[in-house]
């Protein structure tokens, strides 16, 4: 096993303490839980879906947290009794399932189909977060600087 120091690295860089953070927690990945497996995938520019295999699991086993920055899945069945199997290949397992969502990330809904729970995700940047342009005067310029951006006026009509 490697272990990598990062320390030094954390003195030479000012504001990137999640990202040293993260790579810390992806060397350590060694303990990563593997089940239930999940897919992520983009549904649009600013839509995003997890998809969690939970086939066995109805909709009162599971709970779905969203704290900070912090989805977390959970999966407990109720025993329905003590069945004597011969082959037990569908996992039925408790779990806890926990994705890191980047800022300004919400969840939108969750649904539960075919065995397979589906979470909606959103980004919605507020608009105060959006960039904008800045216009840079000159020395030779009197006006005043101008901030390019989405400007409503409204306009009133003037009578003739």
């Amino acid at each position: 096993m490697r272990q990598f120091d990062l320390a030094p690295l954390y003195r030479s860089t000012v504001g990137f303490d999640r990202l040293f953070s993260a790579l810390d927690q992806f060397a350590s990945a060694e303990a990563a839980p593997t089940y239930p497996p999940y897919n992520i995938e983009r549904t649009g520019e600013n839509a995003y879906r997890i998809t969690v295999a939970v086939a066995g699991f109805t909709e009162s086993d599971l709970s779905i947290d969203v704290r900070e920055n912090a989805l977390s899945l959970r999966g407990e069945r109720k025993a329905e009794g003590k069945a004597e199997f011969l082959h037990q290949g569908i996992a039925a397992r408790t779990f806890e399932r926990r994705f890191q969502l980047a800022d300004h990330v919400q969840v939108t809904g969750a649904a539960l189909e075919n065995g397979l729970l589906h979470i909606d995700l959103v980004r919605e940047v507020p608009e105060a977060k959006k960039p904008r342009r800045i216009q840079i005067a000159t020395a030779g310029r009197a006006s005043a600087p101008v901030i390019e951006g989405d400007v409503r006026t409204d306009t009133v009509p003037q009578a003739a």
